[in-house]
């Protein structure tokens, strides 16, 4: 078994935050709101990262207090707008896929964990050319659970050939954080998605400004 580095995918390894807030627009559109969110807004972005429901509650709120029975209304809708329009304005941050070539090259298993739909996130990675960049990839609904239950995260370790004893998550939010620490793993949070600023008060193991440096990040951390 090899040392592990396990990615969470959006606003970690992406930025997807536009083509997510264009499927929320469509799905307020299909529920016959006149609302739209902001892809230059932080707050927007931010929420956009955290996932479909989160963006959906967001748009509702500036209307009036969420019904939750709209929430799960617009759910599909919204996953269907994306799945047909998923890479459109999606690129990888800076320097992402080259840390990971080198990761792999220096005898590391990489692999995504997230709580993106994991048909969604097969669908991204096959357009941005990436899949076969890791050697696991586990989604929201891949098991029963998902993150910051550690099941999905050791699960991702295993598929990729990993040492659960020797592996890292790199993610961006406290949902990460969470499942690192569930998993009783470190976490390393990078600092350049949308929120990023405040993730040092998360108290991850370490931060990552900038791909280049997660090299080191990692041997300090797991050898």
């Amino acid at each position: 078994m090899k040392p592990c580095v396990i990615f969470d995918l959006d606003g970690t390894l992406c930025d997807t935050s536009a083509d997510l807030l264009a499927a929320a627009n469509a799905a307020f559109a299909v529920l016959g709101h006149r609302v739209a969110l902001d892809p230059t807004a932080t707050e927007d972005r931010a929420t956009a990262l955290r996932g479909g429901r989160a963006m959906l509650r967001l748009g509702l709120s500036r209307l009036g207090q969420v019904d939750e029975a709209e929430v799960d209304a617009g759910y599909q809708p919204l996953l269907d707008a994306y799945a047909r329009d998923i890479c459109r304005h999606t690129t990888f941050y800076p320097g992402a896929r080259d840390a990971v070539a080198r990761l792999r090259g220096g005898g590391y298993a990489v692999g995504i964990c997230t709580n993106k739909p994991e048909g969604l996130a097969r669908q991204l990675m096959t357009d941005l050319g990436a899949l076969s960049d890791f050697h696991s990839l586990i989604g929201a609904d891949t098991l029963p659970v998902r993150k910051p239950d550690p099941a999905p995260l050791h699960a991702a370790i295993d598929a990729a050939g990993g040492d659960r004893t020797r592996a890292v998550l790199v993610g961006d939010t406290k949902t990460d954080r969470d499942t690192s620490a569930n998993a009783g793993l470190a976490s390393i949070l990078v600092t350049f998605a949308p929120g990023g600023a405040t993730v040092a008060d998360l108290s991850p193991e370490a931060l990552l400004h900038r791909y280049e440096d997660l090299d080191g990040i990692v041997r300090d951390l797991i050898g």
